[in-house]
């Protein structure tokens, strides 16, 4: 990185610090007039009120000056840090992110997906963020960095970790009953290790050890909602759901079915026609956002899951 771009970490508190001092000598200063006032004029000492002059030219002309300063100032150390939140290093690392209800899924350039955001260290990365349904915020503390994800619009932002460590990246928007819970990490590795970490999955595909099914839950933000392992989420969990006996209710109707490929496949391109007992239509459509190939490999995975692929 150019020695001479200050990193978002720096400039956010660059200005941080400049409107807390600020504040700090303003606090102080007010505190400490207003306790000497106390004293010097009790009434004890002036029991009779005395004039006092209609105006002072020069503490109207130095009570304006000062706070107009104190504002510019402000201003500048904002804008000057703005403008670098937008000047991004040349050399930064392009990451695509997509949010949706209730999961992140962070796109390479090579085409792998994740959901989470692993990243090498001491070098700029830059996110483009979108929305696959409503507005979220990427949020990731450590860096001081916050963007909106919009649906059919992409926003920037950039950021470099100091030093390979585990960040938290949350969503600061309230997005659904899940919001809470679109909690995800940034995993920022040396150089080295992440360029395996990247390559990883060719590697794995051309000895046939990758699990697409596996791999499209993720990509799709199945897991967000659904476990593999019988734990309770929003959604029902995906453990021992191919061939079992669900009661649903389809146009208003309760019945009971059994969960074949079928259902499977109209659960995934429209949650609504048929609701499970006990979940709220939470789920969005994926009619026209995922390919027949794609949806034919994730439905003969939760197939097998169970053991039985009849």
């Amino acid at each position: 990185m150019n020695p001479q771009i200050p990193s978002t970490i720096e400039t956010v508190d660059q200005v941080f610090l400049y409107i807390f001092g600020i504040s700090a000598l303003l606090l102080i200063g007010i505190t400490a007039t207003m306790i000497y006032f106390i004293v010097r004029y009790h009434w004890r000492r002036h029991p009779h009120a005395e004039p006092s002059p209609r105006y002072n030219i020069w503490l109207e002309i130095t009570w304006t000056t000062i706070p107009t300063l104190i504002v510019l100032g402000m201003f500048w150390y904002g804008w000057n840090g703005y403008l670098t939140l937008l000047n991004v290093p040349e050399n930064a690392l392009d990451i695509e992110v997509t949010a949706r209800k209730w999961d992140w899924t962070f796109t390479y350039e090579n085409g792998k997906t994740s959901n989470r955001l692993v990243v090498p260290a001491k070098r700029p990365i830059r996110l483009a963020i979108t929305s696959l349904d409503v507005v979220h915020s990427l949020y990731i503390p450590a860096f001081r960095i916050k963007k909106d994800a919009l649906p059919g619009f992409t926003t920037y932002v950039w950021f470099e970790a100091p030093r390979a460590d585990t960040y938290d990246l949350f969503c600061a928007e309230y997005c659904g009953v899940a919001h809470s819970s679109m909690i995800t990490v940034v995993e920022a590795l040396p150089e080295e290790r992440f360029s395996r970490w990247l390559v990883e999955k060719a590697e794995k595909e051309a000895d046939g050890e990758a699990e697409p099914g596996r791999e499209l839950l993720t990509r799709h933000g199945c897991n967000a909602c659904h476990s593999l392992d019988g734990t309770k989420m929003i959604g029902p969990t995906f453990k021992g759901l191919f061939g079992h006996t669900v009661t649903v209710t389809t146009d208003g109707r309760k019945r009971e079915l059994t969960v074949d490929r079928d259902y499977l496949r109209r659960s995934i391109l429209e949650p609504g026609a048929d609701l499970v007992e006990g979940y709220p239509p939470v789920m969005p459509p994926y009619q026209g956002r995922i390919s027949d190939e794609e949806l034919d490999a994730l439905v003969e995975f939760l197939a097998e899951q169970t053991g039985n692929g009849t």
